[in-house]
């Protein structure tokens, strides 16, 4: 009898953890896998850990140097600052291409709020686009669906107003351009267009 309650237990402590094989991962929706930042090393002092942005992330350790680079002055008024652009890959998949790059506030402040989107209540970077010049084609951001509801499959940038030293790492997708088109012309709002970026 000990024995039989001991293994219920154990199988009830399994299923509250999700342990039981077979067992679905719960909600039914479909999870695209996200990138968090890293953890800080052990060496970090709690100064340099409290020092960081709240909201704000390092860049994952993979990203290589900067394939592209734009600073520019941005915003007006009391949003007004000058900002540096890292575009760090613009990688093909299959058939759709994704795009990551991350803007750093050099100086005053740089809205990433609503600055990059199609809309005022948006707050993404859907407006973000890339363009074939040999084909004479523009390429916009991936949606979910085909309705007036389909949301972008790209960064979210509510509450995003970088300050001074602020870095925010961001990403968009799109359908991909032919195989031969090996270079692309990126075009941001507020920072302009970056040229010849190389897709690899």
């Amino acid at each position: 009898m000990r024995k039989t309650i001991a293994l219920t237990l154990a199988a009830v402590a399994l299923a509250g953890c999700g342990m039981l094989p077979g067992q679905p991962g719960g909600g039914g929706e479909e999870r695209q896998p996200q990138t968090t930042a890293p953890e800080a090393p052990e060496s970090s002092s709690a100064e340099e850990r409290q020092s960081r942005p709240a909201g704000q992330q390092s860049a994952p350790p993979q990203e290589t140097e900067a394939i592209s680079t734009r600073e520019t002055n941005v915003g007006a008024g009391n949003t007004y600052g000058k900002a540096k652009v890292d575009v760090t890959a613009l990688q093909r998949q299959g058939r759709t291409i994704s795009l990551n790059w991350t803007v750093t506030a050099l100086d005053g402040k740089v809205n990433l709020h609503n600055g990059m989107s199609e809309s005022p209540l948006d707050f993404t970077v859907s407006a973000v686009s890339l363009i074939d010049p040999v084909n004479a084609k523009r390429y916009r951001v991936a949606r979910n669906g085909t309705g007036e509801d389909a949301e972008c499959v790209c960064s979210g940038t509510q509450g995003q107003f970088l300050e001074k030293g602020d870095s925010s790492t961001l990403y968009a997708v799109f359908a991909a351009p032919p195989a031969d088109v090996t270079k692309i012309n990126v075009e941001m709002p507020m920072f302009g267009v970056f040229t010849d970026v190389p897709i690899s």
